[in-house]
């Protein structure tokens, strides 16, 4: 036997006790004043469990020593109040407890390489997987190139398979907008002369759409022009390019409303054509940058943490105070300095599933240069644009969460915590700005401005963790900032970037306010947008009133609320706002979606199962512990590690594969929402 563990319970949680294991020595230190001198210990209202190697006792054997303070501040209970009277004893009163002790053999070596195979297995299972699915997908391309050449070979036209043509805010009560309308003034786009004539010239004189070589689906769109219309009763259409028998001069073109952004970001209805027109090189440029940011910030960041929670440890192997950090004590099982290898080996998911996830961008990227290289119509103009600098990132990310959780297992505690997170905003944040830069690719935020407002949560998280327990100051202060930050960024939004922070500001809202609301009562231009931002900043606001009333200890959690439902209501808004604007979502997606929400409420049931609380004295934390629930050797937290890497895993595949259905369709067709 290599070890055991010494558990103690008992009935009451008073008087507070301190379990001591130590070597046969002499003397013993069996007083409250010098039981902390030598060996490991813990205190202790009802349970503990202390976890011996032989390798720290060379006589193989120890002595179980228990000590009944004098008070029980040290355990969460009440400072005691003693009335002085002269020249008589102090009664403490009757400080005894009864106490069972078993000492039994820990875990055998066969668990921990079970333990570790059954993690290395789980976890390659995907990658085994993921490659079985990319053969199939290879397969399925090839049997539809070779179908589509042999419909080539026979003449025979290919369906069209585009989305029904409906409106982003038909559902709220606006006129629908039909494809006659696109093109119009107030849609500030232009129908080529080409698709004109070849509409008069068509043998199908009730309807038109794009069919022969194009690989781009066209949505259909149905523009009731017959064929004896004459070309003069087609001049008055609204904003059609003019036709050749039409003179040019005769219309104000209006070059702006093609070039300057400024007039194209006001339209009523945008497509991701209109704020894609950047140079693709230049913004792939930027958008890579996401990734080596983050791939410096990483390092930067891991290593002082790695540094100090290894000078965590030490510090427990070396005084023997367990109670500086807050394990399930009931199923820790240590190696080599490691005081909780299991709760370490558990995060190897977050790693291997993050490396995945950088080795299916990398083969999607290699995928779509290839086809740029060969002048592929489809990925040069079809589709949302293919950006992949936040994929990397958000990959990154979950690599790094994995590294930076198992450092706060290595001794959790309050001030450690933080280790835990930081990452977690990080991943938050680059999926909301990656749902965002799908249909808006010019102007997402670049990864430095992105990166200095991540870094502004953190440094709050910081600064919570260590001042804001119980101090009404930091909230209001925390509150006000938070509210302020929430319109400036739902002005952001809704005007697209169109705005200026600067000494006007103030004065152009009273305007706005005067001539939409007092002067005449006009509904806002952008119908959804204002729907999302008004359910944003409600769910905000009753976010700053909890943190503000309640002020809840654990602020390092309560920021992560903040930033995960502000992340989910824009991911159910972008759900609902695609399949109303007539997209659908592929098998993979809808696959992906539900089995990722399946995964995330198995994992949220382990998470709050509660094995331990640094919010409670170490000993009242230790009435949480709990035994191993898996192979005896994984405990709760254990599984809602590899269930939360798995459903990290699945959210960002959800993100990858979201807008496959659209690779086939133009983007002038593609609604921006």
């Amino acid at each position: 036997m290599d070890s055991a563990i010494v558990k103690v319970t008992s009935t009451t949680a008073f008087p507070c006790s301190v379990i001591s294991i130590q070597d046969i020595l002499c003397p013993v230190y069996d007083l409250d004043n010098n039981v902390a001198f030598i060996g490991m210990y813990q205190t202790m209202t009802k349970k503990a469990a202390i976890t011996v190697q032989k390798k720290d006792y060379p006589s193989h054997s120890f002595y179980v020593v228990v000590v009944v303070k004098t008070e029980d501040e040290a355990c969460g209970g009440a400072l005691p109040y003693y009335p002085f009277s002269k020249d008589e004893p102090v009664d403490q009163g009757n400080r005894q407890k009864a106490l069972d002790v078993v000492v039994s053999p820990a875990v055998s070596t066969q668990a921990y390489v079970n333990g570790m195979l059954f993690c290395l297995g789980v976890f390659l299972s995907f990658y085994v997987l993921m490659v079985l699915i990319a053969c199939w997908e290879n397969w399925r391309q090839q049997k539809k190139k070779e179908r589509l050449g042999l419909l080539a070979a026979m003449g025979t036209p290919s369906a069209e398979t585009g989305h029904p043509h409906i409106t982003p805010d038909s559902f709220l009560g606006h006129p629908s907008y039909n494809g006659y309308s696109y093109g119009s003034f107030d849609n500030g786009s232009t129908a080529s002369t080409e698709n004109v004539t070849e509409a008069l010239l068509s043998t199908e004189a009730s309807s038109y759409s794009y069919t022969g070589q194009d690989p781009c689906q066209h949505r259909q769109r149905h523009w009731a022009v017959t064929m004896d219309r004459s070309l003069e009763n087609m001049a008055g259409r609204p904003r059609l390019d003019s036709l050749s028998s039409v003179e040019e001069d005769d219309y104000d073109t209006l070059a702006d409303i093609d070039s300057d952004k400024n007039v194209i970001r006001t339209k009523k209805y945008l497509y991701v054509a209109d704020l894609a027109r950047k140079d693709k090189r230049v913004l792939r440029k930027k958008y890579q940058i996401y990734f080596w940011n983050i791939a410096t910030i990483a390092v930067f960041y891991a290593l002082p943490v790695i540094q100090l929670v290894i000078t965590y440890q030490t510090v427990v192997n070396v005084t023997g105070n367990q109670d500086i950090c807050y394990y399930n004590f009931l199923c820790a099982h240590p190696l080599g300095n490691l005081s909780a290898f299991n709760n370490i080996l558990s995060n190897l998911g977050y790693i291997l599933l993050g490396l995945l996830f950088l080795l299916l961008i990398l083969q999607r990227e290699i995928s779509y240069n290839r086809a740029l290289m060969h002048h592929n119509r489809q990925a040069m103009e079809c589709g949302i644009p293919k950006h992949f600098g936040l994929f990397y990132a958000m990959g990154t990310a979950l690599m790094m969460e994995g590294l930076l959780s198992a450092c706060y297992h290595v001794c959790p505690n309050y001030t450690n915590f933080q280790f835990d997170t930081s990452f977690m905003y990080m991943i938050a944040g680059l999926c909301m700005l990656k749902l965002y830069q799908k249909r808006h690719p010019d102007i997402n935020a670049s990864a430095y401005s992105a990166y200095a407002c991540l870094a502004i949560v953190i440094f709050f998280s910081v600064v919570g963790v260590v001042f804001g327990k119980g101090n009404m100051a930091f909230w209001i202060v925390f509150s006000v900032i938070h509210l302020l930050c929430t319109l400036l960024l739902s002005t952001q939004l809704y005007y697209m970037g169109r705005w200026r922070l600067d000494s006007g500001i103030l004065r152009r809202i009273l305007h706005v306010l005067y001539t939409d609301c007092i002067r005449q009562c006009s509904g806002p231009m952008y119908v959804d947008r204002m729907v999302l931002l008004i359910m944003g900043n409600l769910i905000n606001w009753s976010l700053a009133a909890y943190g503000l009333i309640m002020r809840p200890n654990d602020f390092a959690s309560y920021l992560l609320a903040i930033g995960i439902c502000n992340l989910l209501l824009y991911f159910a808004f972008y759900i609902i706002m695609k399949l109303r604007s007539g997209e659908r979502l592929t098998l993979t997606a809808l696959l992906c979606i539900v089995c990722t929400s399946i995964v995330w409420g198995s994992a949220l049931y382990f998470f709050f199962q509660g094995l331990s609380t640094w919010q409670k004295t170490p000993a009242e934390s230790r009435e949480h512990n709990r035994e191993c629930i898996l192979l005896d050797f994984f405990d709760d937290h254990d599984v809602w590690h590899f269930l939360s890497s798995i459903a990290m895993f699945g959210s960002f595949l959800v993100l990858l594969t979201l807008d496959d259905d659209l690779d086939g369709i133009h983007r002038d067709k593609i609604y921006v929402f």
